[in-house]
Protein backbone atom coordinates (compact mmCIF):
# COMPACT_ATOMS: atom_id res chain seq x y z
CA UNK A 1 0.00 0.00 0.00
CA UNK A 2 1.83 3.47 -1.03
CA UNK A 3 1.79 5.98 1.52
CA UNK A 4 -0.25 9.45 0.98
CA UNK A 5 1.50 11.06 -1.87
CA UNK A 6 2.83 7.52 -3.89
CA UNK A 7 2.12 6.22 -6.57
CA UNK A 8 2.87 1.99 -7.06
CA UNK A 9 4.81 1.38 -9.82
CA UNK A 10 3.42 -0.15 -12.55
CA UNK A 11 6.73 -0.75 -14.53
CA UNK A 12 6.60 2.57 -16.46
CA UNK A 13 7.08 5.73 -15.11
CA UNK A 14 4.37 8.44 -15.52
CA UNK A 15 7.49 11.03 -16.18
CA UNK A 16 8.20 8.55 -19.42
CA UNK A 17 5.12 8.79 -21.05
CA UNK A 18 4.81 12.89 -20.63
CA UNK A 19 5.86 14.81 -23.81
CA UNK A 20 5.32 18.71 -24.67
CA UNK A 21 6.08 18.55 -28.59
CA UNK A 22 8.69 20.80 -29.47
CA UNK A 23 9.65 21.44 -25.93
CA UNK A 24 10.28 18.02 -25.11
CA UNK A 25 13.08 18.14 -28.27
CA UNK A 26 14.60 21.69 -27.00
CA UNK A 27 14.17 20.22 -23.17
CA UNK A 28 14.64 16.51 -23.81
CA UNK A 29 13.92 14.18 -20.58
CA UNK A 30 17.49 12.94 -19.97
CA UNK A 31 18.65 16.55 -19.84
CA UNK A 32 15.85 17.35 -17.44
CA UNK A 33 16.67 14.51 -15.47
CA UNK A 34 20.39 15.43 -15.22
CA UNK A 35 19.61 19.35 -14.00
CA UNK A 36 16.90 18.21 -10.92
CA UNK A 37 20.19 15.96 -9.95
CA UNK A 38 22.71 18.93 -10.25
CA UNK A 39 20.04 21.11 -8.09
CA UNK A 40 19.25 18.33 -5.46
CA UNK A 41 15.75 17.68 -6.57
CA UNK A 42 15.88 13.88 -7.01
CA UNK A 43 13.00 12.00 -4.82
CA UNK A 44 13.95 9.94 -2.35
CA UNK A 45 10.22 8.18 -2.97
CA UNK A 46 8.06 7.80 -6.03
CA UNK A 47 5.27 10.70 -6.19
CA UNK A 48 2.60 11.52 -8.10
CA UNK A 49 4.75 14.20 -9.10
CA UNK A 50 7.90 13.62 -9.39
CA UNK A 51 10.57 16.48 -10.65
CA UNK A 52 11.08 15.69 -13.69
CA UNK A 53 7.02 16.02 -14.33
CA UNK A 54 6.86 19.40 -12.41
CA UNK A 55 9.00 20.98 -14.77
CA UNK A 56 7.54 19.98 -17.53
CA UNK A 57 4.41 21.16 -15.70
CA UNK A 58 5.88 24.87 -15.16
CA UNK A 59 6.82 24.52 -18.95
CA UNK A 60 3.17 23.56 -19.41
CA UNK A 61 1.60 26.65 -17.39
CA UNK A 62 3.80 28.86 -18.87
CA UNK A 63 2.80 27.46 -22.33
CA UNK A 64 -1.25 27.91 -21.27
CA UNK A 65 -0.84 31.18 -19.83
CA UNK A 66 -4.15 31.61 -18.01
CA UNK A 67 -5.39 28.26 -17.64
CA UNK A 68 -5.81 26.91 -13.77
CA UNK A 69 -3.40 24.18 -12.77
CA UNK A 70 -5.49 21.42 -12.98
CA UNK A 71 -6.39 21.99 -16.54
CA UNK A 72 -2.59 22.29 -17.63
CA UNK A 73 -2.53 19.13 -15.30
CA UNK A 74 -5.08 17.36 -17.91
CA UNK A 75 -3.49 19.05 -20.97
CA UNK A 76 -0.16 17.76 -19.96
CA UNK A 77 -1.18 13.69 -19.58
CA UNK A 78 -4.67 14.23 -21.56
CA UNK A 79 -4.62 10.61 -23.66
CA UNK A 80 -2.72 8.57 -21.24
CA UNK A 81 -5.80 6.95 -20.51
CA UNK A 82 -6.05 5.91 -24.09
CA UNK A 83 -2.38 3.95 -23.82
CA UNK A 84 -3.12 0.26 -22.91
CA UNK A 85 0.51 0.07 -21.40
CA UNK A 86 -0.54 2.16 -18.47
CA UNK A 87 -2.33 0.05 -16.06
CA UNK A 88 -4.30 2.66 -14.16
CA UNK A 89 -6.22 6.13 -14.83
CA UNK A 90 -3.71 9.10 -13.81
CA UNK A 91 -5.51 11.32 -11.38
CA UNK A 92 -5.14 14.82 -11.74
CA UNK A 93 -3.48 16.30 -9.08
CA UNK A 94 -5.45 19.14 -6.60
CA UNK A 95 -4.76 22.69 -7.03
CA UNK A 96 -2.74 22.64 -3.83
CA UNK A 97 -1.07 19.29 -4.60
CA UNK A 98 0.83 20.84 -7.61
CA UNK A 99 1.63 24.47 -5.57
CA UNK A 100 3.34 22.08 -3.02
CA UNK A 101 5.35 20.21 -6.11
CA UNK A 102 6.38 23.44 -7.47
CA UNK A 103 7.57 24.75 -3.92
CA UNK A 104 9.71 21.55 -3.56
CA UNK A 105 11.33 22.26 -7.40
CA UNK A 106 11.68 25.68 -6.26
CA UNK A 107 13.25 28.36 -9.12
CA UNK A 108 16.94 27.00 -9.35
CA UNK A 109 16.36 23.76 -11.96
CA UNK A 110 14.58 26.40 -14.37
CA UNK A 111 17.38 28.71 -13.97
CA UNK A 112 19.83 25.92 -14.36
CA UNK A 113 18.35 24.88 -17.62
CA UNK A 114 17.57 28.00 -18.79
CA UNK A 115 21.90 28.80 -18.62
CA UNK A 116 22.20 25.34 -19.95
CA UNK A 117 20.28 25.58 -23.44
CA UNK A 118 19.26 29.94 -23.57
CA UNK A 119 22.20 30.21 -26.15
CA UNK A 120 22.43 32.37 -29.20
CA UNK A 121 20.97 30.48 -32.75
CA UNK A 122 21.81 32.54 -35.13
CA UNK A 123 24.29 31.03 -37.80
CA UNK A 124 26.32 32.44 -40.18
CA UNK A 125 23.52 31.88 -42.64
CA UNK A 126 20.50 33.76 -40.70
CA UNK A 127 19.23 36.70 -42.39
CA UNK A 128 19.33 39.92 -40.29
CA UNK A 129 21.14 38.31 -37.40
CA UNK A 130 24.69 39.85 -38.01
CA UNK A 131 25.95 43.40 -39.37
CA UNK A 132 29.15 42.71 -40.69
CA UNK A 133 31.65 40.39 -38.29
CA UNK A 134 28.97 41.21 -35.44
CA UNK A 135 26.52 39.59 -34.15
CA UNK A 136 23.71 41.55 -33.09
CA UNK A 137 22.40 41.47 -29.68
CA UNK A 138 20.71 43.59 -27.07
CA UNK A 139 20.12 44.60 -23.74
CA UNK A 140 16.61 46.01 -21.62
CA UNK A 141 14.78 45.57 -18.79
CA UNK A 142 10.80 45.33 -18.30
CA UNK A 143 8.49 44.51 -15.12
CA UNK A 144 5.74 41.60 -14.40
CA UNK A 145 2.89 42.16 -12.65
CA UNK A 146 2.96 39.94 -9.49
CA UNK A 147 -0.32 38.31 -7.43
CA UNK A 148 -0.92 40.93 -4.59
CA UNK A 149 0.01 38.81 -2.08
CA UNK A 150 1.68 39.62 1.24
CA UNK A 151 4.75 37.66 0.64
CA UNK A 152 4.90 39.22 -2.81
CA UNK A 153 4.12 42.45 -1.88
CA UNK A 154 6.88 42.55 0.94
CA UNK A 155 10.00 41.32 -1.05
CA UNK A 156 9.13 42.89 -5.02
CA UNK A 157 7.29 46.22 -3.98
CA UNK A 158 4.69 47.77 -5.68
CA UNK A 159 5.09 51.03 -8.25
CA UNK A 160 3.06 54.35 -6.88
CA UNK A 161 4.70 54.28 -3.52
CA UNK A 162 6.44 57.13 -3.17
CA UNK A 163 4.64 60.62 -1.99
CA UNK A 164 1.51 61.71 -3.75
CA UNK A 165 1.72 59.09 -6.37
CA UNK A 166 -1.62 56.25 -6.30
CA UNK A 167 -0.36 52.74 -4.68
CA UNK A 168 -0.46 49.83 -7.44
CA UNK A 169 -2.87 46.99 -7.54
CA UNK A 170 -0.09 44.73 -8.21
CA UNK A 171 3.36 43.93 -6.72
CA UNK A 172 5.86 43.70 -9.85
CA UNK A 173 9.35 42.23 -10.41
CA UNK A 174 12.04 43.52 -12.38
CA UNK A 175 13.77 41.92 -15.03
CA UNK A 176 16.73 42.44 -17.46
CA UNK A 177 17.77 40.42 -20.39
CA UNK A 178 19.66 39.90 -23.39
CA UNK A 179 18.39 38.69 -26.62
CA UNK A 180 20.01 37.95 -30.25
CA UNK A 181 18.32 40.67 -32.13
CA UNK A 182 17.86 38.69 -35.42
CA UNK A 183 15.78 35.22 -34.01
CA UNK A 184 14.82 36.98 -30.26
CA UNK A 185 16.33 34.53 -28.61
CA UNK A 186 16.82 35.20 -24.71
CA UNK A 187 20.00 34.09 -24.04
CA UNK A 188 20.93 35.66 -20.43
CA UNK A 189 18.15 37.06 -17.96
CA UNK A 190 17.99 38.47 -14.21
CA UNK A 191 15.71 39.20 -11.98
CA UNK A 192 14.92 40.94 -8.86
CA UNK A 193 12.41 43.69 -6.27
CA UNK A 194 11.29 46.49 -8.12
CA UNK A 195 14.00 48.99 -6.17
CA UNK A 196 16.41 47.00 -8.00
CA UNK A 197 17.34 49.51 -10.91
CA UNK A 198 17.84 47.41 -14.48
CA UNK A 199 21.78 48.80 -13.96
CA UNK A 200 22.05 46.42 -11.13
CA UNK A 201 20.71 43.67 -13.00
CA UNK A 202 22.47 43.75 -16.13
CA UNK A 203 26.15 42.94 -14.57
CA UNK A 204 24.71 39.52 -14.06
CA UNK A 205 24.37 39.53 -17.17
CA UNK A 206 27.40 40.11 -19.09
CA UNK A 207 29.40 36.74 -18.73
CA UNK A 208 26.91 35.80 -21.37
CA UNK A 209 28.79 38.25 -23.78
CA UNK A 210 32.02 38.07 -25.86
CA UNK A 211 34.26 39.27 -28.54
CA UNK A 212 32.20 39.18 -31.63
CA UNK A 213 29.19 40.64 -30.11
CA UNK A 214 27.78 44.17 -30.90
CA UNK A 215 25.72 45.00 -27.97
CA UNK A 216 23.11 48.07 -28.07
CA UNK A 217 21.21 49.47 -25.06
CA UNK A 218 18.68 52.48 -24.76
CA UNK A 219 20.35 55.97 -22.55
CA UNK A 220 18.46 54.56 -19.49
CA UNK A 221 21.14 51.72 -19.32
CA UNK A 222 24.03 53.47 -19.58
CA UNK A 223 26.87 54.32 -17.13
CA UNK A 224 30.31 54.85 -17.35
CA UNK A 225 31.02 51.74 -14.87
CA UNK A 226 28.78 49.66 -16.76
CA UNK A 227 30.11 50.62 -20.17
CA UNK A 228 33.78 49.78 -18.64
CA UNK A 229 32.36 46.11 -17.26
CA UNK A 230 30.88 45.77 -20.77
CA UNK A 231 33.56 46.49 -23.22
CA UNK A 232 35.74 44.36 -20.83
CA UNK A 233 33.72 41.21 -21.73
CA UNK A 234 34.98 41.71 -25.48
CA UNK A 235 32.15 42.65 -27.16
CA UNK A 236 31.48 45.85 -28.82
CA UNK A 237 29.40 48.14 -27.79
CA UNK A 238 27.20 51.06 -29.87
CA UNK A 239 24.43 52.65 -26.57
CA UNK A 240 22.37 55.50 -26.75
CA UNK A 241 23.59 58.33 -24.43
CA UNK A 242 21.52 61.69 -22.45
CA UNK A 243 22.04 65.00 -24.62
CA UNK A 244 23.39 66.18 -21.28
CA UNK A 245 26.28 63.80 -20.95
CA UNK A 246 29.62 66.37 -22.08
CA UNK A 247 31.29 64.67 -25.09
CA UNK A 248 34.71 66.71 -26.36
CA UNK A 249 35.44 66.58 -29.60
CA UNK A 250 38.86 65.16 -29.83
CA UNK A 251 39.44 63.83 -33.08
CA UNK A 252 36.80 65.00 -36.07
CA UNK A 253 36.65 61.57 -39.14
CA UNK A 254 35.22 62.00 -42.90
CA UNK A 255 31.93 60.16 -42.22
CA UNK A 256 31.03 63.02 -39.59
CA UNK A 257 31.39 61.10 -36.44
CA UNK A 258 34.33 62.48 -34.19
CA UNK A 259 36.74 60.67 -31.26
CA UNK A 260 35.69 61.75 -27.69
CA UNK A 261 35.98 60.24 -24.42
CA UNK A 262 33.53 59.29 -21.25
CA UNK A 263 33.90 59.78 -17.46
CA UNK A 264 32.34 58.46 -14.55
CA UNK A 265 30.28 61.31 -12.88
CA UNK A 266 32.49 61.70 -9.84
CA UNK A 267 35.76 62.45 -12.29
CA UNK A 268 35.65 65.60 -12.73
CA UNK A 269 39.02 66.18 -13.48
CA UNK A 270 38.28 63.56 -16.20
CA UNK A 271 41.70 61.70 -14.62
CA UNK A 272 40.20 58.09 -16.09
CA UNK A 273 38.52 58.93 -19.10
CA UNK A 274 37.47 55.73 -21.46
CA UNK A 275 37.83 57.03 -25.41
CA UNK A 276 34.58 56.37 -27.48
CA UNK A 277 33.58 57.76 -30.98
CA UNK A 278 30.11 59.67 -31.40
CA UNK A 279 27.80 59.50 -33.86
CA UNK A 280 24.62 62.43 -34.16
CA UNK A 281 22.18 62.30 -36.36
CA UNK A 282 18.33 63.09 -36.56
CA UNK A 283 15.59 60.92 -38.17
CA UNK A 284 14.16 62.37 -41.04
CA UNK A 285 10.47 63.38 -40.67
CA UNK A 286 10.13 63.83 -37.08
CA UNK A 287 11.10 66.23 -34.50
CA UNK A 288 14.38 67.94 -36.29
CA UNK A 289 15.16 69.36 -33.29
CA UNK A 290 15.93 65.88 -31.49
CA UNK A 291 19.30 64.84 -31.59
CA UNK A 292 20.32 61.15 -31.27
CA UNK A 293 23.53 60.92 -30.04
CA UNK A 294 25.48 57.41 -29.86
CA UNK A 295 28.79 56.34 -28.32
CA UNK A 296 30.93 53.30 -29.56
CA UNK A 297 33.73 51.18 -28.91
CA UNK A 298 34.26 50.82 -32.62
CA UNK A 299 36.82 53.63 -33.22
CA UNK A 300 37.31 53.28 -36.78
CA UNK A 301 34.77 54.16 -39.37
CA UNK A 302 36.50 51.58 -41.90
CA UNK A 303 35.08 49.17 -40.23
CA UNK A 304 31.85 50.41 -39.55
CA UNK A 305 30.65 53.82 -40.76
CA UNK A 306 28.87 56.46 -38.94
CA UNK A 307 25.39 56.31 -41.51
CA UNK A 308 25.24 52.50 -41.16
CA UNK A 309 25.48 52.49 -37.43
CA UNK A 310 23.10 55.20 -37.23
CA UNK A 311 20.77 52.92 -38.95
CA UNK A 312 21.63 49.86 -37.45
CA UNK A 313 20.82 51.23 -33.90
CA UNK A 314 17.32 50.66 -34.54
CA UNK A 315 17.27 47.06 -34.33
CA UNK A 316 17.14 47.56 -30.86
CA UNK A 317 13.74 47.74 -31.32
CA UNK A 318 13.74 44.23 -31.30
CA UNK A 319 14.39 43.85 -27.48
CA UNK A 320 10.87 45.43 -27.21
CA UNK A 321 9.31 43.38 -29.54
CA UNK A 322 10.83 40.34 -27.64
CA UNK A 323 9.48 41.44 -24.50
CA UNK A 324 6.33 41.97 -25.81
CA UNK A 325 5.96 38.38 -27.50
CA UNK A 326 6.74 36.78 -24.05
CA UNK A 327 4.25 39.34 -21.88
CA UNK A 328 1.28 39.93 -24.51
CA UNK A 329 1.17 37.18 -26.64
CA UNK A 330 2.71 34.44 -24.57
CA UNK A 331 1.18 35.64 -21.57
CA UNK A 332 -2.24 37.32 -22.20
CA UNK A 333 -2.88 40.89 -22.53
CA UNK A 334 -2.76 42.41 -18.72
CA UNK A 335 -0.82 39.46 -17.43
CA UNK A 336 -0.32 38.51 -13.73
CA UNK A 337 2.23 35.83 -12.94
CA UNK A 338 0.29 33.23 -11.19
CA UNK A 339 2.80 32.31 -8.75
CA UNK A 340 1.68 33.66 -5.04
CA UNK A 341 5.33 33.59 -3.64
CA UNK A 342 8.85 35.10 -4.75
CA UNK A 343 10.34 31.90 -5.43
CA UNK A 344 7.63 31.05 -7.35
CA UNK A 345 7.53 33.84 -9.28
CA UNK A 346 10.74 33.49 -10.04
CA UNK A 347 10.74 30.23 -11.08
CA UNK A 348 7.48 31.09 -13.31
CA UNK A 349 9.70 34.08 -15.06
CA UNK A 350 12.19 31.20 -16.24
CA UNK A 351 9.20 28.89 -17.37
CA UNK A 352 8.20 32.22 -19.49
CA UNK A 353 11.89 32.70 -21.13
CA UNK A 354 12.29 28.46 -21.55
CA UNK A 355 9.11 28.43 -23.69
CA UNK A 356 9.44 31.59 -25.51
CA UNK A 357 13.67 30.54 -26.37
CA UNK A 358 11.77 26.54 -27.96
CA UNK A 359 9.18 28.70 -29.79
CA UNK A 360 12.09 30.77 -31.20
CA UNK A 361 14.15 27.87 -31.94
CA UNK A 362 12.11 26.49 -33.90
CA UNK A 363 11.00 28.92 -35.86
CA UNK A 364 15.08 29.98 -36.61
CA UNK A 365 15.32 26.62 -37.53
CA UNK A 366 11.87 26.35 -39.59
CA UNK A 367 13.71 30.30 -41.19
CA UNK A 368 16.78 28.68 -42.39
CA UNK A 369 15.46 25.82 -43.78
CA UNK A 370 13.23 28.31 -45.77
CA UNK A 371 16.06 30.84 -46.38
CA UNK A 372 13.85 33.53 -45.09
CA UNK A 373 14.63 36.10 -42.29
CA UNK A 374 13.70 34.64 -38.97
CA UNK A 375 11.54 37.86 -39.02
CA UNK A 376 8.76 36.78 -41.32
CA UNK A 377 7.70 33.84 -39.86
CA UNK A 378 4.94 34.74 -37.27
CA UNK A 379 5.36 34.51 -33.14
CA UNK A 380 1.60 33.87 -32.76
CA UNK A 381 0.89 31.17 -35.46
CA UNK A 382 4.00 29.24 -33.90
CA UNK A 383 2.45 29.60 -30.29
CA UNK A 384 -0.79 28.32 -31.41
CA UNK A 385 0.42 25.85 -33.08
CA UNK A 386 2.70 24.56 -30.68
CA UNK A 387 -0.57 24.66 -28.27
CA UNK A 388 -2.37 22.79 -30.71
CA UNK A 389 0.36 19.77 -30.25
CA UNK A 390 0.65 19.07 -26.54
CA UNK A 391 -2.39 16.86 -26.24
CA UNK A 392 -1.75 14.64 -28.11
CA UNK A 393 2.17 14.46 -27.54
CA UNK A 394 1.12 13.65 -23.93
CA UNK A 395 0.05 9.75 -25.13
CA UNK A 396 3.73 9.14 -27.04
CA UNK A 397 6.83 8.45 -25.01
CA UNK A 398 9.23 11.50 -25.24
CA UNK A 399 12.19 9.42 -25.87
CA UNK A 400 10.34 8.15 -29.29
CA UNK A 401 8.87 12.24 -29.97
CA UNK A 402 9.43 12.44 -33.82
CA UNK A 403 13.05 14.00 -34.17
CA UNK A 404 13.08 18.08 -34.56
CA UNK A 405 15.22 20.99 -33.83
CA UNK A 406 16.81 21.19 -30.77
CA UNK A 407 19.11 23.58 -29.04
CA UNK A 408 22.69 21.71 -27.95
CA UNK A 409 23.78 22.04 -24.78
CA UNK A 410 27.39 22.32 -23.81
Amino acid sequence: MPRPGQVKSSGERLSDRIALGVLTRVFPPELVDEVVAECGRVEQRSRLLPARVVVYFVLAMCLFSGQGYEEVARLLTHGLERVRRWEKSWRVPTTAAIGRARRRLGPQPLKVLFDRVCHPVATPATAGAWYRRWRLVAVDGTVFDVPDTDANGEFFGRPGSGRGQQRSAYPQVRLAALVECGTHAVFAAASGPLSVHEQQLIPHLLDRLGPGMLLMADRGITGFDLWQAASGTGADLLWRVRKNIVLPVLEPFGDGSYLSEIVSAGDRDRCDPARVRVIEYRLDGRDEDTVYRLITTIRDPQQAPAAELAALYHQRWEIENTLDEIKTHQGGRRLVLRSQYPDGVEQEIYGFLLVHHALRDVMHHTACQAGLDPDRISFTRTLNAARRHVPGQAALSPLTTPPGPHTHHP
